[in-house]
C-alpha cells in the first residue's frame, strides 16, 4: 500500500484547510439541518469532487468509512485505489462534532493536532444513499454514495444545487469506481 503518500496529504489538506476559514472572504456556507450520525456511519464511495492535491489523477475506486465510537467521535477510514493498477492508499482518522448543535459540521483529523471541515451541504435525508459534504473555503467538495453508481437524475439535482452553495459544477472530477 502508498500509505506514505496520502498520509502525507492529508497531513498537508488538514495544515492547508485549517488555514482556510478567513473571516469576510466566503458568503456562509449553509449545511443540512441535521444529520443523524448512526444513519450516516458506514461505507461510502465517491462519486466525484473537486480535484485536489492529495487524491492525484489515478486515485479512483475512493471510498470512506465512518464507525461510531464509544466516546461519540467517529472512526474514518479513507481508500483510494488506482483502478488501473489495483494499488490502494488507506488512510486512518477520527471525526467529532464540536457543537451538539450543528451536527452537519464535523471536523476531521488524519495527522496531529490539525483538523479539517467537513460539512454536510447536502444529504438524502430520508435514505441517508447520497451526501455532498464541503467546507466554508469552498477548496474541497465530494459527492458520495451508497452504491458504486449514482442514478443520473439525483447527481444532476446535486449539480443543479451546487452554485447556491458557491460550487462550481464544472470543477468536478467524476471519480472512476471498480465494477463489483
Amino acid at each position: 500500500m502508498r500509505t506514505d503518500t496520502l498520509t502525507m496529504g492529508i497531513a498537508g489538506l488538514t495544515i492547508a484547510i485549517a488555514g482556510c476559514g478567513l473571516p469576510g472572504v466566503f458568503q456562509p456556507l449553509d449545511v443540512v439541518e441535521a444529520v443523524e450520525l448512526p444513519r450516516y456511519t458506514g461505507k461510502w464511495y465517491e462519486i466525484a469532487r473537486y480535484p485536489n492535491w492529495f487524491q492525484g489523477e489515478d486515485c479512483d475506486g475512493t471510498t470512506a468509512e465512518y464507525a461510531l465510537r464509544e466516546d461519540g467521535t467517529i472512526r474514518v477510514e479513507n481508500r483510494c485505489s488506482d483502478v488501473a493498477s489495483g494499488a490502494e492508499d488507506v488512510i486512518i482518522g477520527s471525526a467529532r462534532v464540536p457543537d451538539a448543535n450543528e451536527s452537519a459540521k464535523l471536523k476531521v483529523r488524519f495527522f496531529g493536532p490539525f483538523e479539517a471541515d467537513y460539512w454536510i451541504i447536502d444529504l438524502d435525508e430520508v435514505g441517508y444513499q447520497w451526501a455532498v459534504v464541503g467546507e466554508p473555503s469552498r477548496t474541497f467538495l465530494w459527492i458520495l454514495s451508497r452504491t458504486p453508481t449514482m442514478d443520473p437524475d439525483v447527481y444532476a439535482g446535486i449539480l443543479s444545487r451546487l452554485p447556491r452553495w458557491g460550487y462550481d459544477p464544472g470543477r468536478l472530477r467524476v471519480t472512476l469506481q471498480p465494477v463489483e
